[in-house]
């Protein structure tokens, strides 16, 4: 996701209230990771620690942003997470949310997927 679409994406999440934990957030490519990415992680009111994958279309077209978070794209934002998650002793309650921005419209989606 261009930086555009996320600053847009992250500042509508601060104005409700998450925290920035990591941006970009990268798996080094591996036999098992393929370079897998994570947006934005939060942190939300409550605790929870959110992976936020951003997409952004300029038309609601083809399916509009949130379509395009296919299976495929959640295995690996799953995958990325896995992976930001080791560094926790005991990992926090967590969820993977998307903001799919069209245009001028924000939307949020939580809890759009779980981990497969």
């Amino acid at each position: 996701m261009g930086d555009g679409g996320e600053a847009k994406a992250w500042a509508h999440l601060q104005r409700h209230g998450l925290t920035l934990v990591a941006r970009n957030y990268r798996v080094a490519a591996g036999p098992n990771a393929r370079g897998a990415e994570v947006d934005l992680i939060c942190r939300d009111r409550d605790g929870t620690l959110v992976f936020v994958e951003v997409k952004a279309r300029k038309t609601s077209g083809f399916g509009g942003a949130a379509a395009s978070v296919t299976l495929a794209k959640q295995r690996s934002l799953i995958l990325a997470a896995r992976h930001y998650l080791r560094n926790f002793p005991t990992p926090p309650a967590c969820r993977f949310d998307v903001v799919a921005i069209e245009g001028e419209n924000i939307e949020w989606l939580k809890a759009a997927f779980d981990a497969l």
